[in-house]
């Protein structure tokens, strides 16, 4: 639901313009002013879910923005849709950080990135229900109909929440009071530096991601004259391809350690050489194919992203270390879209699409000097921010800290 909410704006887009009499420029901006909100919320949402425990935090957020998301339907002008937007990303911002730790309560460190896989592989399913719903809604009830149908569902998905939702392996202790000692793990865990390499990481990989997912629907509309219907369908084989990568990532990660180069250097390799050869291609077919490929290789740096982080850092502070790490991809889907709305308008499709593979440069410089390993991983730790795998878990749960890769 949180990327059914987010992403179906892009196949709506040129219709949003043409109702509302906007320039590209303009529409970009409406794209970035929700991820700016988003960002600003990553770090504070993981903190809060840390505090008041990861639950809570997800449920509010799904409630608010599902509001938001039907406020959506009736934005009148500009600075309306504008501001609805940022509410929206404060609402959703709050909810990557404190899913993320609900995952690592509710999961052994030697499966978690498996656990990582299966589960954030509802993010590209999620890009592929929207153009679903996008395709459907649109031709019937219009993108202001289709705005409100999704925030109806939202409500839906709240239920099912809190219905199916199982309990945390070690139940959490968040009472919400101030906890001294909290505050200065925080402060270390913000101060470290291997921190913001995995930030770079992850804002390297969202330039691509989300400058392709703001402009490619509007890129086939206009430049090929597909219908809204006909873009959001095709944009269903990308986002099959990348749930098929993020799972299978995930799954590698838990067999080679987590060991985070192995998976984001070669695919943003892969991810530079597609946003150059992209502008190139003449056809619709080869366009779609080309999306299917790369943006699906690039998902491997998700989970390389995420593998390190997730498993070593405490359960006191993995809401604020998925925050942080959350907010360089928040960060990029400010700046991709609105500068790609600008790139467009003064120089051309071409030239905004091949600027994409800055992204992927920069993951890659980022990738070169992050830990090799686990081990590596937590001697760049203050010793209070490792997790103690020997202590996380209840009796009764299997003893799986005395493997290989675990006293790594």
């Amino acid at each position: 639901m949180d990327y059914i909410d987010r992403l179906v704006i892009n196949v709506a887009l040129p219709l949003i313009r043409q109702d509302l009499a906007l320039s590209h420029s303009q529409a970009g901006l409406i794209v970035s002013s929700f991820f700016l909100a988003y960002a600003i919320a990553q770090i504070p949402g993981g903190m809060l879910a840390d505090r008041y425990g990861a639950f809570r935090i997800a449920v509010v957020g799904l409630i608010a923005w599902s509001v938001f998301t039907g406020l959506t339907a009736v934005a009148f002008s500009f600075t309306s849709l504008i501001v609805i937007r940022v509410l929206f990303g404060f609402a959703q911002g709050v909810f990557p950080g404190a899913a993320l730790k609900m995952l690592a309560e509710r999961s052994v460190p030697e499966q978690r990135m498996t656990a990582t896989g299966w589960v954030n592989s509802s993010n590209a399913f999620g890009g592929i229900l929207a153009a679903v719903i996008a395709a459907i809604a649109i031709p019937l009830v219009g993108w202001r109909g289709m705005f409100l149908v999704i925030a109806v569902l939202g409500l839906f998905v709240l239920g099912a929440f809190g219905k199916w939702m199982p309990q945390p392996l070690v139940q959490p202790q968040q009472s919400g009071r101030r906890d001294p000692g909290q505050r200065r793990r925080a402060l270390q865990l913000l101060r470290t530096p291997v921190m913001w390499l995995y930030v770079a990481v992850f804002f390297g990989y969202d330039v691509l991601v989300w400058g392709a997912q703001a402009w490619g629907a509007s890129y086939l509309q206009e430049q090929f004259g597909l219908s809204p219907s006909a873009s959001a369908l095709l944009a269903i084989f990308p986002g099959i391809s990348a749930v098929v990568v993020i799972i299978l990532s995930g799954l590698i990660a838990d067999r080679i350690g987590g060991r985070p180069k192995v998976l984001i250097i070669p695919a943003m390799v892969f991810a530079a050489a597609y946003a150059l050869v992209f502008p190139h291609l003449t056809t619709v077919p080869m366009i779609v194919i080309a999306m299917t490929l790369g943006l699906g290789i690039a998902s491997f740096a998700y989970i390389g992203a995420f593998a390190l982080p997730l498993k070593y850092l405490a359960p006191t502070v993995t809401g604020l270390g998925s925050g942080m790490i959350l907010f360089g991809g928040m960060v990029a889907g400010v700046i991709a879209p609105a500068v790609l709305g600008v790139l467009i308008e003064s120089s051309g499709w071409s030239v905004a699409l091949s600027a994409l593979a800055v992204g992927p440069v920069i993951a890659i410089v980022a990738a070169l000097f992050l830990p090799r390993s686990g081990a590596e991983f937590k001697a760049r730790l203050a010793p209070e921010l490792v997790a103690d795998h020997t202590q996380q878990f209840p009796i009764g749960l299997p003893d799986l800290t005395t493997t290989k890769e675990a006293r790594s």
